[in-house]
């Protein structure tokens, strides 16, 4: 028999019994129930990502099922049916690879030793991992047998991409999803492990190994066998620094600074830790994700108020989070979040990550002080109402009803507001217009300043003015408008600047809820339709119908 202490942990340490399987308390409980309850289904179906003990609980449950003795009680069964189990050896529990083995051929071979009744075991189990490899024939000839299965057979399927799994097969078994193992037990069963493999490795150590591996319980112990040999070697106790710099992982502490540099705006010192960092072997990719799970922690530290429950932050870490979360804006936080994902993206498209690094903190420390929408849009509006207020041109009572219109089109949408934003020209600027216009143009009507709009060669104007405005009023010096959502964002803010620069003098723009006129090109194409149905009406037009059959009067135009 091959030595146990020359076997990876991974291996060593797998479970023998459903109380060694640890983070599966749900299913585990599940599935002793039904086995103690003699309710078994026909087929098992258990989900998860790599590591959390799909293949073990497979075995688990295959062990139970044909156990000579009671498996459920018995803390370690050395019966024959589950240590050949153990070693994979049984004759009646065949474990199959999908991956290797994915054709129909495959599964017609199963589907034909299925029929024979088990040679010493109670069941005939097959135990198929990575069953989604499986092709869509060999999924198609396993549904009937997965139906109605012989009484002796039982089928265990493990997966970690259920989704490639047809419906019509997910639908045959009893599914259980095995989910990622918490970051408190993994560190836990790492303790546990350590002290009997008399390994000196730091608590902050085990919780680091504990975290890099993502909830997978076959990671931990691979990262703990890494440690253990580096111990051996160094003769010493393992800490973070060293479990760091074996993940190619930068110090928390040191990406803090670097993060507290970039918001006082200090590009040479942020370059400068960044490069410490890549001297000691930093993994650019690693490095934004811990950047990322910083931003998270300030974000919740600016939402919640509360990181004490965070168990991978240690004291320190947490007092250099609260001073500077306290000084940054939750919107600065979420910029940072997205500018950061993009980074990640960027450095599978550069050749030289280290180059595109460097970039990203130096992007970082410039939009750090770039100014919010909100703030952008309030200097916007106080600029216009200083000007309103110099302003001739407006009444009071006409300042009033347009606060009430604008107040409305701001309950309809957002996007219109941007719309409304007119640009004020200073009396100076004014003054220099006029001068440049000494020919101003006459405006009396809608159809007036669509005709002067194309005119002028103003397309994007003229298009809006004739499909997307619904007239309410036209007055000398005031347009009323029906609200439309597909008017351009833009439009009110170059048609009051055209209107200035066309006629000399200040237009007012009102955008209305009220539904308004239909718009100039419906009402173009009404009259038409009108003056085409009358001219069919005509002698004229029927005499020349008569010649000519297959005519038709598309247009009318009027003699000059």
């Amino acid at each position: 028999m091959e030595n146990n202490n020359q076997k990876i942990l991974a291996l060593k340490y797998r479970p023998k019994n459903f109380k060694e399987l640890i983070g599966q308390e749900v299913m585990v409980q599940t599935i002793v129930n039904s086995i103690k309850l003699n309710k078994l289904p026909n087929a098992y179906l258990l989900t998860g990502i790599r590591g959390v003990g799909k293949t073990t609980t497979a075995r688990l449950i295959a062990k139970a099922l044909n156990c000579n003795k009671n498996f459920l009680k018995e803390e370690n069964c050395d019966c024959n049916h589950c240590e050949e189990i153990s070693y994979s050896k049984h004759l009646d529990v065949l474990e199959m690879d999908a991956a290797s083995r994915t054709g129909i051929d495959d599964v017609r071979e199963l589907i034909e030793s299925s029929k024979y009744n088990p040679t010493s075991a109670k069941y005939k189990i097959f135990i198929i991992d990575e069953v989604h490899m499986l092709s869509k024939q060999a999924f198609n000839g396993l549904l009937k047998t997965l139906e109605e299965p012989p009484p002796h057979l039982k089928f265990i399927f493990a997966t970690t991409e259920v989704k490639k799994i047809p419906v019509t097969i997910i639908s045959r078994c009893q599914r259980f999803d095995l989910h990622r193992i918490p970051i408190q037990t993994l560190s836990e069963n790492l303790k546990r492990i350590c002290k009997k493999e008399n390994g000196n490795i730091s608590e902050a150590a085990l919780k680091l190994i504990a975290k890099a591996s993502e909830g997978s319980v076959r990671d931990s112990l691979s990262l703990l066998d890494r440690a253990l040999v580096g111990q051996h070697i160094l003769e010493k106790e393992i800490d973070e620094a060293f479990v760091r710099q074996m993940l190619g992982l930068a110090d928390r502490s040191k990406i803090l600074k670097i993060l507290h540099s970039i918001f006082e705006g200090d590009q040479k010192k942020s370059i400068d830790q960044l490069r410490n960092l890549i001297d000691e072997g930093l993994d650019p990719a690693s490095f934004l994700n811990d950047f990322l799970e910083i931003i998270y922690f300030m974000l919740q530290k600016k939402n919640l108020g509360d990181l004490n429950s965070e168990l991978t932050l240690s004291e320190s870490e947490l007092e250099i989070i609260n001073s500077i979360s306290s000084n940054i804006n939750v919107s600065t936080l979420v910029i940072f979040w997205q500018f950061i994902l993009k980074g990640i993206e960027e450095l599978s498209i550069v050749a030289n990550q280290i180059l595109a690094l460097e970039m990203i903190i130096m992007r970082l420390i410039y939009i750090k002080d770039m100014p919010s929408y909100e703030s952008v849009l309030d200097l916007v509006n106080k600029n216009n109402l200083i000007s309103n207020s110099d302003s001739d041109h407006i009444t009071n009572n006409q300042q009033k009803d347009e606060e009430k219109e604008k107040n409305e089109i701001n309950k309809s949408t957002k996007s219109q507001i941007k719309s409304t934003i007119q640009t004020k020209l200073k009396v100076e600027e004014l003054g220099q217009t006029n001068t440049r216009n000494l020919h101003k143009e006459s405006i009396s009507s809608l159809e007036d300043l669509i005709n002067l709009s194309s005119k002028k060669k103003e397309i994007e104007l003229k298009y809006d003015l004739e499909r997307h405005v619904n007239l309410i009023k036209f007055s000398q010096g005031k347009i009323d408008i029906g609200f439309n959502e597909k008017l351009n964002k833009n439009f009110v803010r170059n048609l009051s600047e055209k209107l200035l620069e066309w006629t000399g003098t200040r237009w007012i723009i009102s955008l209305t809820k009220g539904p308004g006129e239909i718009s100039f090109l419906e009402q173009k194409t009404i009259n038409k339709k009108k003056i085409l149905d009358d001219e069919r009406k005509n002698d004229i037009y029927k005499k020349f119908k008569n010649i000519f059959e297959d005519a038709e009067l598309i247009d009318v135009k009027k003699k000059d």
